[in-house]
């Protein structure tokens, strides 16, 4: 049957009820295990895999920061878009904060219980845990309109007179070591969705129907995809074993990490269309759309952008490249 956004919210919900969306938390030891497992959500489908990465990571913020975990039965997501305009505000009330103001790129907007979401108080960018069904919360209609990760729900969400409670001290969601450990996990999921791309073009492979060329795009993107499989554990075993120790050091071996999947997952992407032209996007849903929803999830990546970024990062004069 086609997917629709009811069913990934099923799936989501049973998926929590079984109690596997309770992941292992980054640099505890267990954090291939978590890679793993967010590839695998992202292999069985890209929005499914977008969303639970999103409430994992939602998880591993609050034990990072000292809040109080999820409950078994809430789905979270991570709202930290920070665009020019608009933005949230926060203010005291007494002892207590409210949320003002529209936030965009909200995933999981209808499907969400509850939402780490970061707002501005005066200078300061804050981090802030909401209950998503208080009256003062609204996902703006017909503000998605994308055809890839469609069923991801990540429209814009009004917040008027909101309840919130902070969660660690402002700044603290970005200075915090796990920061990059789940732009990490982002990447694992890109890893999964671009496996399942790959699957029609080994299918043609294996049953005798590939040519030369489609053969070599197959070398290229086992290459590839072997590549940031690689990558992505090696940075699970160096996350559970804290180094490198250096903030700077640990951001460049994310960017490095992210740089190399997305290469792979783009290449993927290039060389399964040119193996096996339109037939398989024409005529076969699942591929069509979850080539659709991987193209638009890559781009959560900043291209050159990060590239640019990587560079100054290891340009400077204490980097080292065995600290990647």
């Amino acid at each position: 049957m086609p997917r629709t956004g009811e069913g990934i919210a099923a799936r989501l919900r049973e998926l929590s009820a079984a109690g596997k969306l309770d992941l292992p938390l980054p640099a505890g030891g267990r954090t291939g295990e978590r890679f793993r497992a967010l590839a695998g959500f992202a292999a069985e489908d890209t929005v499914l895999g977008r969303l639970v990465e999103a409430h994992t990571d939602a998880a591993a913020i609050l034990a990072e920061l000292g809040a109080p975990p999820p409950v078994d039965g809430e789905l979270w997501g991570v709202w930290a878009a920070e665009p020019p305009e608009p933005v949230v505000r926060a203010r005291r009330e007494g002892s207590n904060w409210v949320l003002d103001g529209r936030k965009l790129w909200c995933s999981g907007a209808t499907i969400c219980s509850h939402a780490l979401v970061t707002a501005r108080h005066g200078d300061e960018r804050a981090l802030f845990a909401v209950a998503l069904r208080q009256p003062g919360v609204r996902p703006v209609p017909d503000t998605w309109h994308a055809v890839g990760m469609g069923d991801s729900d990540s429209g814009a969400v009004d917040f008027a007179e909101v309840a919130a409670v902070p969660v660690g001290a402002p700044g603290a969601y970005l200075s915090r070591a796990g920061f990059w450990h789940g732009a990490i996990g982002v990447a694992a999921c890109w890893f999964g969705s671009a496996c399942e791309v790959a699957r029609p073009l080994r299918a043609r492979a294996a049953a005798g129907r590939a040519d030369e060329h489609a053969l070599a795009h197959l070398g290229a993107v086992a290459s590839g995809l072997h590549a940031a499989r690689t990558v992505l554990g090696r940075a699970a075993d160096d996350i559970d074993r804290g180094v490198p120790s250096d903030p700077v050091a640990q951001r460049a071996r994310a960017r490095a990490v992210r740089a190399v999947v997305e290469q792979a997952a783009t290449d993927t992407i290039d060389r399964v269309g040119r193996a096996l032209g339109a037939a398989p996007l024409c005529l076969d849903v699942d591929h069509a759309r979850r080539v659709a929803d991987l193209a638009v999830y890559l781009r959560q990546s900043h291209a050159e952008a990060d590239l640019a970024a990587l560079g100054e990062d290891v340009a400077g004069e204490e980097f080292s490249w065995t600290r990647l």
